[in-house]
């Protein structure tokens, strides 16, 4: 009777005592940190906490003094205005400039006043059809692509006087006659900070030409323009990109004052030098090299620029007819 008690007591406690580890599994499993490795082995110290003893939360970041940096913001631009003169002070500046030009610029003319009055006129009606207000004195490159005149003429634009006219030189536009020359579109054409104008390299072609003048010669870029097939009798058009630039010095100067060019605006180097120096178009493009260093690197660092510098060029055809006449069989000449 005794073992039987005895045997029964044994029975209790070891049950008593599986429900106890058994019941400490699970605890064990579930407060184990994340970054614990595998399960522990059956030999490994039991470093189970007791039933009673609180689990620690998972650890945290700790908090910071310092709050989040926002992303870094460039400043804005500090972008200069457009300088403004009096118009009594445009008309001096004017005068000089024309005043160097007659010594400084090869082929230079102030024109008969029939001449001057039809450049200013046929300007001032470009640039209110464009509407494009003249809201300070600047400067207006104007050129007449008619073939009995290929010239161009800088205008001083006063916003509420009448507009004077400076001189210029002989030009070339866009002839016809030739495949894949087109005819100079009119309008008014700016030259924008949006383009990059650039450089004459000074390279040849197969014929010991320097297309677009002597290495280092200025290029302004007029951007895209739908012009006119000069090859072709039924004025289909196609784009060009409309650029001012000098011509090769020794061989095709002296075809200045006549249709010669691919499409573009063709001027003397000597012009070429002088609107590069006193920036005569290059109003935007002076603003701009003030914030970007490539306007900076292409406008020259010993330049002049000019107080009445402006930004627009204008083309006109004060001929009596709207276009160039196109011959009917150039389209079936061969390259030159």
């Amino acid at each position: 009777m005794r073992d039987v008690s005895r045997l029964t007591r044994f029975a209790a406690l070891l049950c008593a005592s599986t429900t106890m580890v058994l019941g400490m599994v699970p605890l064990a499993a579930c407060a184990r940190p994340d970054s614990a490795g595998p399960e522990l082995s059956t030999h490994q110290p039991d470093t189970t906490p007791s039933l009673g003893a609180s689990v620690p939360p998972p650890a945290s970041n700790p908090p910071t003094d310092t709050p989040p940096q926002p992303d870094l913001v460039p400043p804005p631009l500090d972008i200069p205005d457009l300088p403004v003169v009096s118009d009594e002070a445009a008309r001096e500046e004017a005068s000089r400039l024309a005043m160097l030009m007659k010594h400084n610029v090869k082929g230079f003319s102030t024109y008969t006043p029939e001449r001057r009055k039809a450049f200013l006129t046929f300007a001032k009606d470009e640039v209110t059809q464009a509407g494009m207000p003249v809201s300070r004195p600047q400067l207006i490159m104007v050129v007449d692509r008619n073939e009995h005149i290929q010239h161009l003429d800088y205008v001083l634009a006063l916003p509420d006087a009448p507009w004077e006219s400076l001189g210029g030189t002989p030009v070339s536009t866009g002839t016809t006659g030739r495949k894949y020359y087109y005819i100079t579109p009119t309008g008014v054409f700016q030259n924008t900070a949006d383009r990059l104008g650039y450089r004459a390299e000074g390279t040849k072609n197969k014929y010991g030409i320097r297309g677009i003048g002597a290495k280092g010669s200025r290029v302004w870029d007029m951007g895209w323009q739908t012009a006119m097939k000069g090859w072709l009798p039924r004025h289909e058009t196609g784009q060009i990109r409309l650029e001012i630039h000098a011509t090769d010095p020794q061989f095709l100067e002296w075809r200045l004052g006549h249709p010669a060019s691919e499409g573009c605006i063709r001027i003397p180097a000597t012009m070429n030098k002088f609107m590069d120096h006193y920036g005569l178009i290059d109003a935007l493009y002076e603003q701009a090299a003030s914030y970007d260093p490539r306007f900076q690197a292409l406008l020259p660092k010993d330049r002049q620029p000019t107080q009445i510098a402006g930004d627009l060029v204008v083309v006109i055809d004060s001929g009596p007819l709207t276009e160039p006449k196109i011959d009917p069989i150039a389209d079936k000449r061969p390259l030159p």
